[in-house]
């Protein structure tokens, strides 16, 4: 039987975006409103590919994600979970995705058209590593 969690890991190709982050703070979507200013310099559409290193989770899986204002969110409508994040103007990156009362995050960095960095679930029980590319919108 496959928990909630790894169920939750699907969506997170986002976080799939993501090591500037301290899981520490009390409101997932509040945690990534405290990182730096966003821009926009990095919207657009984003293929994330998240890959499992620790955990009983997925191994890998590709997302859609997309930056509007500096702001991560869903790439379509009617999801049943949440993306909450921001790309500051040094091209860092803080992500959190939500579905009930699970949740995971994601850090790292977005260079040009590329980007990659960490992610671990609230519990700790799954995390990994991300890598990410812009997409043109007519792809």
């Amino acid at each position: 039987m496959r928990s909630p969690t790894r169920h939750l890991l699907r969506p997170i190709f986002v976080a799939a975006l993501a090591a500037l982050l301290v899981a520490g703070a009390n409101s997932p979507s509040g945690a990534a409103r405290r990182t730096a200013v966003p821009t926009r310099a990095f919207d657009g559409l984003w293929s994330v590919m998240i890959m499992t290193r620790y955990g009983d989770c997925d191994r890998a899986y590709r997302y859609a994600l997309r930056i509007v204002g500096g702001r991560a969110v869903n790439s379509a409508e009617g999801q049943d979970y949440r993306v909450d994040g921001v790309v500051g103007r040094s091209g860092a990156v803080r992500v959190i995705v939500a579905r009930g009362g699970d949740w995971a995050d994601g850090s790292g960095r977005l260079s040009g058209n590329r980007g990659s960095g960490r992610w671990r679930t609230s519990s700790g029980q799954c995390g990994g590593v991300w890598s990410a590319e812009r997409r043109s919108e007519g792809r």
